[in-house]
């Protein structure tokens, strides 16, 4: 499995704790310092369907500075893609892949582990 955070993340932080708990190992890549490509975000959203919206950190700083929410509705999926590539704090975390390659972000991730 690899997983996305940010290592100031209390969700993550938990998620991390869960994944040790059941003995699951994991690579680690921290978003702040690696922050996902447009064409990445773009491959990730493609395989979930999820909306857009669910891989914008939509209660963190700058998306709430930026008025993100408004612009939102008016971009492009790719214009979106290259916006959540600016800043790693502006995508939802965790992000969690697993080796059957599947893709949970957010709250889906720690409902998948619990599952586990």
């Amino acid at each position: 499995m690899k997983i996305i955070c940010y290592k100031k993340c209390t969700t993550c932080k938990g998620v991390e704790k869960m994944l040790e708990e059941k003995n699951i190992s994991y690579d680690y890549r921290d978003i702040k310092e690696e922050n996902p490509s447009a064409s990445e975000l773009k491959q990730w959203h493609e395989k979930t369907q999820l909306p857009i919206k669910r891989f914008f950190n939509t209660s963190g700083k700058i998306y709430r500075e930026n008025n993100i929410k408004d612009k939102l509705t008016q971009m492009s999926n790719d214009e979106a893609y290259e916006l959540l590539a600016t800043d790693g704090m502006l995508v939802k975390r965790p992000i969690l892949f697993t080796d059957d390659g599947e893709i949970f972000v957010g709250p889906d991730v720690k409902k998948y582990i619990e599952s586990l």
